[in-house]
């Protein structure tokens, strides 16, 4: 097993968090879980088509950060596993499983499948297929927002871009040339990496030549922050600080967040370099069953209350699903639409 770094803990007794915000976060989570699975099993089926690379496990780190932020207001870059961030910035089930399906109907009108989902209305700026690609398009949306309020005196303008990629990720170009840029102009952006160990199957140990990622952004000047991803609680409480940081004009934070993927990089990935003892190290830590731990612990809602909320989540799925299968597919005589902005 590749060797695990110590998780950072955190001290729940100076955690304040209300039975609604933290019901907002476990039906999100849930959602998200639900959702993956469903496209797996559609996937084996034979129904959904092309990678898809889903998300299980690493729900914490989406609902965390995203629900911190205002919904429909605030701008959030994904990359190609970009279904759960989807999902979490607002944009409806039937919207991003009709694009799965390469529907009419699909937040991308079909024509992105999984690795490139979009949505104006939700400020969802796309899934991008290639690493790193999104940073430079988080970075300008976080520069516009800045521009529109210092430079055109509008004051309506004070939204904060979550951009997130993979630790592989940060040892590309596009990674530190952005970070350097938001660092000088101060902009209102947190950029999360989601280190879950394996850059597809690649382990991180091997491909950096400083694992803690987190530590890059002294380079910078820059804050940076280590949180455990598997613990939804840590990671509001990160984001919550980062988002109020950004939103006041004291600049961008590098968040962390050590977590891990439970399926392989793709459903077309057997997972064989992944050992079987650290797979089970991490099942152990899954996040959504811990979170349900923590409510109950705290007496923010009953085990009755949250099943009631599965059994919610799953009527959406499945409407999700048949929403889907019955959308139509696009028109041929459309080939041409939507390439360019009308």
């Amino acid at each position: 097993m590749v060797s695990e770094r110590i998780l950072p803990e955190l001290n729940t007794a100076e955690i304040s968090l209300d039975r609604e915000t933290a019901l907002v976060l476990y039906e999100d989570m849930v959602l998200g879980r639900f959702f993956e699975d469903k496209c797996a099993e559609m996937y084996y089926r034979g129904k959904m088509f092309g990678f898809v690379h889903l998300y299980n496990g690493q729900e914490a780190v989406s609902s965390g950060i995203i629900k911190a932020m205002r919904q429909d207001e605030d701008y959030v870059c994904s990359t190609y596993r970009d279904h759960v961030h989807a999902l979490s910035a607002g944009v409806p089930a039937r919207e991003v499983m009709a694009e799965l399906f390469g529907k009419e109907t699909g937040c991308s009108r079909g024509r992105g499948g999984s690795m490139h989902l979009f949505s104006s209305a939700h400020n969802l700026l796309g899934g991008f297929a290639f690493i790193g690609e999104g940073i430079p398009v988080a970075l300008g949306a976080a520069f516009q927002t800045k521009y529109r309020r210092q430079v055109l005196k509008d004051d309506s303008y004070d939204q904060v871009t979550a951009c997130f990629f993979g630790d592989g990720t940060s040892n590309n170009g596009q990674f530190f040339e952005c970070l350097n840029m938001a660092a000088l102009w101060k902009l209102p952006i947190l950029f999360v990496v989601e280190n879950n160990k394996w850059a597809i199957g690649m382990a991180h140990e091997r491909a950096t030549s400083q694992p803690e990622i987190y530590k890059k952004a002294s380079v910078f000047n820059m804050a940076g922050v280590e949180v455990d991803g598997m613990d939804v609680v840590a990671m509001h409480k990160v984001a919550t600080e980062a988002v109020a940081r950004a939103r006041a004009g004291e600049g961008p934070t590098l968040i962390e967040a050590l977590t891990y993927r439970f399926r392989g990089h793709s459903l077309a990935d057997p997972d064989e370099l992944r050992s079987a003892e650290e797979k089970q190290f991490w099942a152990a830590r899954d996040p959504i069953k811990k979170f349900a731990a923590f409510i109950t612990e705290h007496e923010l809602a009953s085990n009755e209350e949250l099943k009631e909320i599965q059994k919610r989540i799953q009527g959406v799925i499945d409407d999700a699903l048949t929403f889907a299968e019955s959308s139509p597919e696009p028109n041929p005589e459309d080939l041409r639409k939507y390439i360019f902005a009308d």
